[in-house]
């Protein structure tokens, strides 16, 4: 597994647009890896400074990205001397976890259930955090807490077989501290990440130590 970290330049119309249509910038992202994305999992999740406005984008992949093609695009990336660090920035990601093990998380997710052959959201708070506790429980892990911030609505189109599909995704971000039950369960929800809509920014649980 790899993690990429690549900071955006907020003065690009390309940025711009590609936050207000994320399956734009899963194209964009997918573009490292020699077969698209298609044949290894791509999770991402583009977070914008509350006082910035600089957008930083993580890239968990299974294969080792080459972000050399980003050279092309223009200002698509702040210049390592605006931003002070390596721009972008990847490394392997070992998945290498403990029974009992404290940590905290960050996820952004389209909390979901299905009625009638349907897709529906789940709106009340109590709902999501209910669906983020039984997503937990298969993922061997336990939330200790959370906090829960509502962010609205993508609204998006997917392209598919020469088709257009025009999606509405509930965007909920949470934050917590989690515990894991089954390391090797827990593995594989990271790699596979949570939940629906992952080619819009959907689904990547990315983790850090407590303390």
């Amino acid at each position: 597994m790899y993690l990429s970290r690549l900071i955006l330049d907020p003065r690009s119309r390309q940025v711009a647009s590609e936050l207000e249509r994320p399956y734009e910038m899963h194209r964009t992202l997918t573009r490292a890896f020699d077969d698209g994305g298609q044949g290894d999992r791509v999770l991402f999740r583009a977070d914008v400074h509350p006082r910035t406005g600089v957008p930083t984008v993580l890239v968990q992949s299974e294969a080792r990205p080459d972000w050399s093609f980003t050279a092309g695009l223009g200002r698509y990336l702040l210049e390592p001397a605006e931003c002070g660090s390596e721009n972008p920035a990847w490394r392997p990601y070992g998945l290498t976890f403990r029974t009992g093990q404290r940590l905290r998380f960050r996820l952004r997710a389209n909390p979901t259930f299905r009625t009638q052959g349907k897709r529906r959201a789940w709106l009340r708070e109590e709902d999501r955090i209910r669906w983020l506790g039984r997503r937990a429980e298969a993922g061997g892990f336990e939330v200790e807490s959370v906090l829960v911030v509502p962010e609205g609505f993508v609204r998006d189109t997917k392209r598919e077989n020469g088709t257009e599909h025009e999606l509405t995704l509930a965007s909920v971000l949470f934050d917590g501290v989690l515990q894991v039950r089954d390391p090797e369960a827990f593995a594989g929800a990271l790699r596979s990440g949570i939940g629906s809509g992952k080619a819009f920014g959907f689904g990547l649980l990315s983790v850090m130590r407590c303390g």
